[in-house]
């Protein structure tokens, strides 16, 4: 197939662009490179991937175009977005033209040059604070406590509207806490590593009460791939681990692999944040497959191993 990977420089961008080489795919990537988090992590990433990298921003409509004038692609794999809940708090209309805007204009041109598969990045913060725990596609979802879980929210409903009106077939993944080598530097693994490793203090929200379903990027990337190989008209599946782990113990098996102890600052929980994530993965394994296989401790390793190697440590 001939896809088109949005924010294909991004962590989960990159991994699955990789993957879809991997296997023979032909990949066209596109992504800003902005400057939210390192961009020399963005480019060391892009400069491991055989494949046509287009700078471009998916706001723009005429750059976008151009792009699918181009190309003849099979599928489209959006994963392009402005990340992060506490930064949506500062930043809000960058949300609104990245994650919304970009991707109207990349729906608008599936339906213009008749891409029929639209795969794309939403998010487990849609769940809000839902006190229903594990988090089912089922729930309902009206009530997000962030503009970025809003933003996703919409990606959402912008999505079924097209597959409604024109037919697309349009795959939703929200996706819980992805980590791994080559992870976003403003997330708590690599914040956490890198802190302790230069003996420097590392903050821990809501006391240390806090849980999420941590999952490993390949993992992620397998529910991506199962998507992608799959054509259904309208559907949102939970891309997670299906495992709640205390926020304390992740800490510990970070310090347990680097050797040394965190010098820990307990804070409260911060505005847009929720306690705890855990993902009903049930849907996802029975219509794509979908069969996470990396635990915790294997992953934080495999993490820890790619810092020390990419930073010469």
């Amino acid at each position: 197939m001939k896809i088109l990977v949005t924010g294909g420089a991004g962590f989960i961008g990159f991994h699955t662009a990789k993957a879809l080489l991997d296997r023979g795919d032909e990949v066209v990537v596109v992504d800003n490179f902005n400057e939210y988090y390192d961009v020399s992590l963005k480019r060391a990433r892009a400069n491991l991937l055989s494949c046509e990298i287009i700078e471009a921003d998916v706001s723009d409509y005429d750059d976008m175009k151009k792009v699918f004038e181009d190309y003849s692609f099979d599928k489209i794999c959006h994963l392009a977005a402005q990340a992060g809940v506490r930064y949506s708090l500062e930043k809000p209309f960058v949300y609104e033209k990245s994650n919304v805007k970009g991707t109207l204009v990349l729906l608008e041109l599936c339906r213009k040059f008749k891409v029929k598969d639209f795969v794309f990045a939403s998010s487990s913060s849609v769940y809000g604070d839902n006190k229903k725990q594990p988090f089912s596609e089922e729930d309902r979802v009206d009530t997000p406590i962030s503009l970025y879980a809003a933003t996703k929210k919409s990606n959402e409903e912008m999505a079924y509207v097209y597959h409604h009106l024109f037919g697309l077939n349009c795959t939703g993944l929200r996706f819980f806490t992805a980590y791994g080598p080559y992870g976003r530097s403003d997330m708590a693994l690599f914040i956490f590593t890198k802190a302790i490793l230069e003996g420097k203090e590392i903050k821990v929200f809501n006391n240390g009460n806090m849980a999420r379903d941590f999952t490993y990027i390949s993992d992620t990337i397998s529910g991506i791939l199962s998507a992608l190989d799959s054509a259904f008209k309208y559907e949102i599946f939970n891309i997670a681990r299906g495992e709640k782990v205390k926020l304390l113990d992740f800490i510990k098996e970070i310090e347990k692999n680097l050797g040394m102890k965190a010098k820990k600052k307990f804070l409260p929980l911060q505005p847009g944040d929720v306690p705890e994530s855990l993902a009903d993965i049930s849907k996802a394994r029975e219509m794509i497959g979908y069969n996470p296989k990396v635990s915790i401790k294997e992953g934080v390793k495999k993490f820890v191993d790619w810092y020390k190697e990419f930073y010469s440590i």
